[in-house]
């Protein structure tokens, strides 16, 4: 079952700046832009990346973020409230409505004329914890499950906030987000789960190598 199409509240894009005390270089802070923005392969135009190994590329072109998880941001951390706005988990992409248990790995999703493809959740990253000075906050992103999840860019095109996001194919329904993220938690899976990794449509690869990984060391690859 496919969910119900839901509103681009919102687009972030952001430069490479120093972060936290230590001025450590990165892309994190976003910031809202108005009208169309095109989207290519490796992102949207004008967003950057500083640590190409563990961001941005094209299985984690534009993360997305639903719009429910800041009242539950805001309920956890009320002394943060004001700082919680769009754009301020790090995300491109903020959608009405959407979660990590209703997105799926897999999902094409049709914003304006790109068409985006579900790669993964995201990790908690320091970067969250020196953003807000608060080292409670990846705890809090891992024990919440509230991870977004990074789109691969199949299509390229322009979209803009306003546009309606339809989820359009849905290969994997049994693997929303939340239950990759929760899995990756556990930092162990069931050789079933393993073998389904190996299998899904649009999995990252990061993915699947550990999937492969872990089937080989219980010989059963």
């Amino acid at each position: 079952m496919m969910p119900a199409a839901a509103s681009l509240l919102s687009i972030q894009v952001g430069r490479v700046a120093p972060l936290g005390p230590q001025g450590v270089p990165s892309g994190y802070v976003k910031r809202p832009v108005a009208g169309p923005v095109d989207v290519g392969t490796l992102g949207l135009d004008g967003d950057a990346q500083a640590d190409l190994l563990v961001h941005g590329g094209p299985e984690k072109a534009v993360y997305g973020y639903g719009e429910p998880a800041y009242a539950r941001w805001r309920d956890e951390f009320p002394e943060h409230a004001a700082r919680l706005v769009f754009g301020a988990l790090g995300e491109n992409l903020t959608f009405a409505d959407w979660t990590e248990a209703e997105i799926c790995i897999g999902d094409l999703v049709a914003i304006g004329t790109a068409r985006l493809r579900v790669t993964q959740p995201r990790e908690p990253c320091f970067k969250l914890a020196l953003h807000f000075q608060d080292s409670r906050m990846p705890v809090a992103l891992r024990r919440m499950g509230l991870s977004g999840w990074y789109y691969g860019v199949v299509t390229p095109g322009t979209i803009q906030a306003g546009d309606a996001a339809r989820v359009i194919e849905r290969p994997n329904p049994t693997w929303p987000v939340a239950r990759l993220f929760a899995l990756v938690g556990r930092k162990s899976g069931t050789a079933e789960e393993m073998r389904e990794l190996l299998a899904l449509e649009g999995l990252a690869a990061r993915w699947r190598r550990i999937a492969r990984e872990s089937l080989r060391q219980q010989d059963l690859l």
